[in-house]
């Protein structure tokens, strides 16, 4: 079992610091707004894990991946979600002034959240790998719905602490990122980035 369990936390690490849409975000917030909106933001995105995990065990992701409307609905939403991500930042990258000392940026601490939450929620692809890969990787010796609530908080402790490490990462060098130069560049990087994931979203089969 412990065996099963380690081979599964190396398979979910490796799966989690892949780059995506999460990176993204939590990039261009920490770059943004500093270091404790991207921690809340990564944790938006760690709550849409465990949504998507107890949605998984009670058979509602199941559902989602199997049903081709259902799925085809969440998809646009999510891409149409991160386009606008995007599109904000390039919106961003027009303005060369640094935002006011003090002003919260992006809407504050709940708006943090709330997108990090959204870009999970509105991902499809999480549906698919909770209901497909998942359960392969669920030790033996454990009851079915046990083993799969075992690894979605594993997984949802993984991309915490990477994300949150990440997060911390780029804020301690958000000194440079707000150089109007700089951040104009990050900005319409992200922006294509977001936008890019979107349509990739899109336009992926199940």
């Amino acid at each position: 079992m412990w065996t099963q369990t380690a081979t599964a936390a190396g398979v979910l690490a490796l799966l989690t610091v892949v780059p995506g849409p999460d990176m993204a975000v939590v990039t261009k917030r920490a770059i943004a707004a500093g270091r404790a909106e991207a921690l809340r933001t990564a944790a938006g995105i760690t709550t849409g894990l465990l949504v998507w995990g107890v949605g998984t065990v009670a058979g509602l992701a199941a559902v989602l991946a199997a049903s081709a409307e259902a799925y085809l609905v969440v998809k646009i939403l999510g891409a149409v979600y991160l386009a606008c991500l995007g599109a904000q930042a390039l919106w961003q990258s027009r303005r060369a002034a640094r935002p006011e000392p003090g002003r919260p940026v992006g809407g504050g601490s709940k708006r943090a959240f709330t997108t990090g939450l959204t870009t999970n929620i509105l991902n499809p692809k999480i549906a698919v790998f909770y209901t497909g890969l998942l359960p392969t990787l669920a030790p033996d010796g454990l009851p079915a719905a046990t083993g799969m609530a075992l690894l979605v908080a594993l997984h949802a402790a993984l991309t915490l602490s990477w994300l949150g490490g990440y997060a911390c990462l780029v804020s301690r060098a958000r000194g440079v990122f707000q150089r109007p130069r700089v951040r104009r560049l990050l900005d319409r990087v992200t922006g294509v980035v977001l936008i890019g994931f979107g349509a990739r979203i899109a336009t992926e089969a199940p």
